[in-house]
This record gives structure tokens, C-alpha cells and sequence, in this order.
């Protein structure tokens, strides 16, 4: 587990432009419309540059180019963000691809902004830790169906069952409707006294179990099953279901249930705002405005199990891969998983997505991948992998690019060029075509 960051003397950080989108945390950019339910059956090489640098050994094929220039053109595309890293794995072997930077000169706290001349640029790394922002449901769905395999859980256990105290009207939604966001619980982050709160303070350190409590008077949005939308409730029950089958908090089912099987060193769930070094600064990239870094803009605790968990490229991509594939649960599991419904992750990644049980479908041009996205102020992530688990990619990108229709489209064309990258396999070199070797 990483440490946290060393204590700093106090200082009142000047609030970030556009406080109110980061007020807004993750309800701005991830509520999707309801749909009709239906069934559908690193550390780099020495010398490397923030381009991405040499392949480090062997002629770079034309593969390598293309999705080195794919990267480099959603940097330098107007409002685009400052720095983009891709890793892709494919039967053990990891390659890195990145563009930009991980820190625009010495910015490093949150409302400060560049100046230009100043040091401290450097290429992304696969051990830079970032926020992964809504893949974070995805950690949920692993702990949750993990105790499934257990039996401490059943896909059909009720909130009525599990969480009594919860509204008697949410009562009959099951585990299995909230991992699908089938469930019509009301979206605490749109709440206007959670998003005053923010808008105040956007640092506020709330009681991460107690977010329902904002959305507690309201009814269901439609009968459990019947629809889907996206919710940040959803994965904030799971957890608080898996806390109660467990009688252990959900940071440490995190731990012995996913970080430690996947061996994953630099992931964490904390409830504050700042992160640990080194990281990714993340950005907001308003045309017209210098950019402007809001890596630690907000507190963790406004989103926790729904969206606060830190890791890094590396990590995720090992998350991807372990959690589309087989290595965390069994077949029976798996195959309840995988019966998916039509809805997009938000945002919405490659190709067509449908929705399964804390996991996304996204058949594109080339195949299908399985995985999950994310997005919140300063970051933008894709994580998926093929169903053998063999294959996985991770694209993150340091602005929350949804906010921009014509750059998340973009970022949705370069993550289609990854997978396909991903699925085509070969290329030529020694190194078969996939970026900067590991160290």
C-alpha cells in the first residue's frame, strides 16, 4: 500500500476555476438516461521522452506509430489533456505508451496554476498514481460477487434484508439490480444539499457511509428491474452490503479480496483529497484558460466506493485483466455477471456498450472487450480486457474530457485504436509492436 503523502504547513488553496463543476463531483458527467430493461444474451526505460520515446530496441512498426500519433494528437487537440498514458498487456507482456506530461511545470497544489518556463515536466509513468474515478464500481463488483462465490452474499439478497434501516421503500432492490444500475435508487451526488456542501468546501470530508442519508426521503425512480440508469448509489449500497455480510469495513475487504490476489501494490481507497506521490496531476483544460490543476480539488469521501479510489496505470491495467478474466471469481459467478442489458458506461466507452453486473460490454470494430470507465475532475479512464483475461488495456487521461463532445469522441476513436491494437496482437520488432518495454 502506498504511503500517504508527508503532512504540509496549513494554507488556504485559492478554489479552483469553475468551483462549481468540481463541486459537482461525479453527478455532472456520470448520470446516464434511464433505458428500457432488456436481456441481451512502469517505470520507462532510461531516456524515454513525454512522447513516449523509443521502443528500446528494434525498428518501432507502423502500429507503434499510429497509436503513439493517437495519443499525441488527443494531447494537442484544443482543451485536449496535458498528459495521456496507455498500457497494453497481451500474455504477460505489459508495453507503455504516453504523450504529454505528468505535471505541467511546478504546479502541485490544487487553484495554482503554470508558469511557463518553470520546471518539473516529465513524461507519464505506469507507477504515477492517478484517480480512476468510476472504475471504482468495478472494485465493488469484484468484492461483492467475491462473496457471492462465498456464499456470504447471494445476487438475490434485498437492502430490505441486508440494510433494514435504509428507506422501506428501496426495500426489494436486490445486489444483483444495483450492480447492473437497475435499480432506481435516487443519485446522492445530484442531491442539492450534498452538491451546496461541495460547492463550500469542495475538500469536505463526509462520512462515506452516511451519503444515502442525502437521498433518504426520495422514492425510487422506477420498479426495481424495469430500467437502467447509471447511479453513484448503486455502488454505495453494494459496499454497505458487503460491510454487513462481513462485519469487516469495506477498505479491508479491498485488500484481501482484490488488491492481494491481484498482487496490486499502489491501489487505495483514502478519504481525503490528496494523493500519493508520485502522481499524475490532473487538470481542468477550459479552452481559452490556462490549464488549471485540480489533482487534489476534492475529498475521496464524497465518492468512496462509487469513485475514490486512487491507483495506477500499472495496477489498473492488472485489475482489468484479473477481474474481466477468471482469476477472481468462479464460472457460475461470471456467467451472471456477463448477461448484460442495454446502457452505456458513463462515459461512454468504445464501440457499443451494454451494461452487465459491475462490468461493461464494448464490442467494437475490432472485438469485444470487457471493462469499465471513469471520470471526475482532472481524469478521464478506460479499463478493459478480454474475456481469457490475457489481454487488457488502460487508457487515462489527465482532464475530465467530458466535458468537451468533441474531445471525449475523440478520446472514444483513440480507445477503439488501442483495443484494436489490442485484439490484432503482432507488429513488427522484437517487441512485437506494443510500446516502451518495462524496466
Amino acid at each position: 500500500m502506498p504511503r500517504s503523502a508527508p503532512a504540509r504547513s496549513p494554507h488556504r488553496a485559492r478554489r479552483p476555476r469553475r468551483a462549481a463543476v468540481a463541486a459537482l463531483l461525479l453527478a455532472a458527467a456520470l448520470t446516464a438516461p434511464a433505458l428500457p430493461y432488456a436481456t441481451a444474451g512502469e517505470r520507462p526505460p532510461s531516456g524515454t521522452q513525454g512522447n513516449g520515446g523509443g521502443s528500446g530496441g528494434g525498428k518501432e512498426s507502423a502500429e507503434e506509430r499510429e497509436l503513439r500519433r493517437a495519443l499525441a494528437e488527443l494531447v494537442a487537440a484544443p482543451g485536449g489533456p496535458p498528459g495521456a498514458i496507455a498500457v497494453l498487456t497481451r500474455d504477460g507482456e505489459r508495453r507503455v505508451y504516453r504523450a504529454g506530461t505528468a505535471e505541467l511545470g511546478s504546479a502541485t497544489r490544487t487553484g495554482t496554476r503554470p508558469k511557463a518556463g518553470t520546471g518539473g515536466s516529465r513524461p507519464p509513468r505506469a507507477d504515477d498514481h492517478m484517480r480512476i474515478a468510476s472504475v471504482a464500481k468495478a472494485f465493488s463488483g469484484a468484492v461483492s460477487l467475491a462473496l457471492v462465490d462465498r456464499g456470504a452474499l447471494a445476487l438475490d439478497d434485498t437492502l430490505g434484508k441486508r440494510l433494514p434501516h435504509l428507506p422501506e421503500a428501496w426495500h426489494a432492490v436486490t445486489l444483483r439490480q444495483l450492480l447492473q444500475h437497475t435499480s432506481g435508487l435516487p443519485d446522492f451526488s445530484r442531491s442539492a444539499r450534498f452538491q451546496a456542501i461541495v460547492r463550500a468546501d469542495p475538500r469536505h470530508r463526509f462520512d462515506s457511509r452516511r451519503l444515502l442519508e442525502f437521498v433518504a426521503g426520495e422514492g425510487l425512480a422506477f420498479p426495481p428491474g424495469s430500467r437502467y440508469a447509471y447511479s453513484n448509489s448503486d455502488n454505495i449500497a453494494v459496499a454497505l452490503m458487503a460491510e454487513q455480510a462481513t462485519g469487516q469495513r469495506y477498505e479491508e475487504l479491498l485488500r484481501e479480496l482484490v488488491y492481494r490476489p491481484l498482487g496490486l501494490r499502489d491501489t487505495s481507497l483514502p478519504s481525503g483529497f490528496r494523493l500519493p506521490r508520485p502522481f499524475l496531476h490532473g487538470y481542468d483544460t477550459t479552452p481559452g484558460e490556462p490549464p488549471e490543476d485540480v489533482s487534489e480539488a476534492i475529498s475521496a469521501s464524497g465518492a468512496w466506493a462509487s469513485g475514490g479510489i486512487v491507483s495506477t496505470p500499472a495496477d489498473l491495467n492488472a485489475f482489468i485483466g484479473g477481474y474481466a478474466g477468471p482469476a477472481l471469481l468462479s464460472p457460475r459467478t461470471r456467467h451472471a455477471q456477463q448477461r448484460f442489458v442495454p446502457g452505456a458506461s458513463e462515459p461512454a466507452g468504445p464501440g457499443e456498450n451494454a451494461a452487465g453486473l459491475a462490468l461493461f460490454r464494448y464490442e467494437t470494430r475490432c472485438g469485444t472487450v470487457y471493462g469499465h470507465t471513469g471520470n471526475t475532475p482532472g481524469y478521464t479512464q478506460f479499463a478493459a480486457a478480454t474475456r481469457d483475461g490475457r489481454r487488457a488495456v488502460t487508457v487515462s487521461v489527465t482532464s475530465q474530457v467530458t466535458n468537451d463532445p468533441a474531445l471525449l469522441a475523440r478520446l472514444r476513436a483513440t480507445e477503439e485504436r488501442f483495443v484494436c491494437a489490442l485484439l490484432d496482437g503482432g507488429g513488427e520488432g522484437p517487441h512485437g509492436g506494443y510500446g516502451d518495454p518495462d524496466a
